[in-house]
Formats: structure tokens, sequence, C-alpha cells
């Protein structure tokens, strides 16, 4: 039998996440996941009206694919799998693991031959569909989060079904400061940095992207990037683990960076022209996730964290900033990582985690997990 917040999480990313509608088509790409969740994803789109189509890949398969991967044979994947998304008007990714390092073996030509092919199936995807994407629930993850398996899911299901509307004020208020914000001072341990986001814009995300969700995200002036920044949120890129990132910048340019694997992380780095400069800048303030797990799509949402993002920005509340690589590094604020503070235009935005001005305050942890 199915769990029953299955059909919940299905209601969610059917009805609020893409809120589909009569005779739109959606795509379910489902990577490790129970068959009974994807049979929940069908019938939840069923239910309004929309015409479900079902991908299912495996990560075991895909790594050895991925081991001997050639230019002609992804170019004609890259092909059909255009011409499919095209034909999309949603898109719903649940991607699972048994194994979040299933890839750290496949040789980083052979990553970024494929991400490269692939990019235009990501720019559709993401600057033409209704999309969401989310992480699934299994041991694996349970070990990265420090807890047991049961207590995980309880976890996963209170926060991937939070009822994103209490967000609404909050974010709104966040999303006008930073639409008419120029200069951009973070400072904390290891961490003075500057720059501008003056009209680039700024975009709400909650709950129509990824889940779970919490952020409010823009992007630096390109070129306009100046200072240092220590992450102190663990990472895990194409398969490789990574702690303790420091960058630091030279007119928008990441001129030097180091970590626990410097060598892999400037291999990544000098992916392609765009992958040393900034994509994204965004504020997470998710109320019910706390720790890293090496999981961005958790971590970027981590309360009093922000993140800052090399490579590619997106098409709306980004720089042009074209790269294969999109990397959402964390550093959290909290005092219980070092403490930290943000600044708009002079002004203290947020301080140790916590917003300061009072129309952002909604957006602290106490305001959206108030009873009503």
């Amino acid at each position: 039998m199915a769990d029953p917040r299955y059909s919940q999480l299905a209601d969610v990313l059917t009805g609020f996440s893409t809120a589909l509608k009569k005779g739109e088509r959606v795509l379910i790409d489902a990577f490790d996941i129970p068959d009974l969740f994807v049979v929940a994803l069908v019938r939840a789109a069923r239910a309004r009206g929309a015409l479900p189509y079902v991908n299912i890949q495996r990560a075991r398969v895909t790594r050895e694919l991925l081991q001997g991967a050639q230019a002609e044979q992804y170019q004609i994947a890259a092909d059909v799998e255009l011409a499919r998304m095209q034909k999309m008007e949603a898109y719903i990714a649940v991607r699972g693991s048994d194994n979040i390092f299933e890839t750290s073996d496949v040789p980083s030509e052979k990553v970024q031959l494929v991400a490269k092919i692939m990019k235009p199936v990501l720019d559709h995807r993401v600057n033409k569909t209704k999309w969401v994407v989310l992480r699934w629930p299994s041991s694996a993850m349970a070990q990265q989060a420090g807890m047991s398996t049961e207590a995980f899911e309880d976890f996963y299901f209170r926060v991937c079904t939070f009822d994103y509307r209490r967000y609404g004020p909050g974010m709104k208020a966040l999303t006008d400061l930073m639409n008419r914000t120029d200069r951009v001072h973070i400072k904390g341990p290891g961490t003075d940095l500057r720059f501008s986001i003056k009209g680039i814009g700024a975009v709400p995300c909650g709950g129509l992207r990824n889940i779970p969700d919490g952020e409010v995200f823009s992007c630096p002036v390109k070129d306009s990037v100046e200072g240092t920044i220590s992450y102190n949120a663990p990472t895990v890129y194409l398969g490789t683990a990574f702690d303790n990132i420091k960058l630091t910048f030279k007119a928008g340019k990441i001129v030097d960076a180091t970590s626990n694997n410097t060598k892999r992380l400037n291999e990544i780095l000098d992916t392609d022209a765009g992958s040393r400069y900034i994509g994204e800048f965004a504020i997470g303030f998710n109320p019910h996730i706390q720790q890293p797990m090496r999981d961005i799509l958790f971590d970027e949402k981590i309360a009093g964290s922000f993140h800052f993002t090399p490579g590619q920005a997106y098409e709306k509340g980004g720089n042009g900033n074209k790269s294969a690589v999109h990397w959402d590094m964390v550093c959290i604020q909290r005092p219980d990582y070092g403490g930290g503070e943000i600044w708009f235009d002079g002004k203290l935005v947020r301080k140790d985690g916590l917003f300061v001005p009072k129309a952002l305050q909604k957006l602290n942890p106490d305001q959206l997990l108030k009873v009503k």
C-alpha cells in the first residue's frame, strides 16, 4: 500500500508547484524512486486533466553510460530529449539516490562533455516550462542528515508539504527590497564580499520550482563582485564532496579557489569561460531546515543562509552569464555557524541569520512556524 503522504505530496507538486491545467503535457522524470510515488503523480496529474508522460532513470545505468560517453552518442540523445521537452508544458523531477557519490569516479572530461551537449535541454526546461524538482527520501539521505530513516522521512514530508503560502507577505517585501537595491555587502568569518545587483531584478521562490523551497534570488552584475567568501556548508558536485571552499574575486571573476580538494574544485571552475563568474545570489529562509546534509535542494534553503553560485545564470533574475556549471554553494550565518551580516545600500538587512527590517521579520522562523 502507498503511504498516504504520497498523495499529499503529489497534490502539492501537480496543484501548487506546477498548477497543471486541462490538456497540459507534463513529463515526470523519476530517478530511483518507488513506482508507487510515480503512480501517485500520474493519478494527480490526470485528476487535473493533464496528460502525464514518464521517464524512468537509474543512477548505476547512468554512471555506466557516462563512463564511455561519446559526443556523437550524446548529441543524438540531446536531440531526442530536446524534441520531447519542447512538447511539454510542465516538468516534475523526483530524484532519489542510494549513493550520492555514484558518479564520483566518472572522468571529469566525460561529465563536462555530456553537460555541454545536454545544456539546450536544460535551458529549455528551465526557461520554457513550469517545472519543479525535488529529492526523494532514502536511507542514504537519512545518513547524510545524521537521522534515523523513520525520523528523516517524517522530516522530509513535513518540509515538503509545508504551507508555502505563509511565505507570501515577507517574501514579497524581500523581493521588492532586492529590486530596489544596488550595493550588497556580506560580512562574516572569512567573508568580506561586495557586489551590485542593480537592475538585475529578484525572483521569489515559494514552492513553485524546488521542493523544499524558501528563497529569493537575484544575481550580481557580472563584473561587480569583489572580495572573498568562505562557505561553511559542505557540498557535493558532480559526485565529489567538497568542504571549506574559499573563493576570491576580482572584477567579478574567481581568481583564487581553495578547498579540501582544490585540484578538483579548479577543474570544475575551468569548465568554460563562464564558470568562474557568479550566476546567482540567493537568500534562504525555510524554517524547517536548519543543518546542511550535502543535498543542495535542502541546503540552499537553510534558515539563515545565503548561496552564491558560480556558473550559469537564470534567464529571469540573471546577469547573462553562460556556463555548463551551476554550483550552489551555501554559507550559513546563524550564530551557531559563526554569524554574519547582509547589508543592502548601507542598511543592515539580516544579522546572524535573522531579518532586521520589520517587513522582513515575517520570514524569520518564529513567525513562519507560528500557530495560526
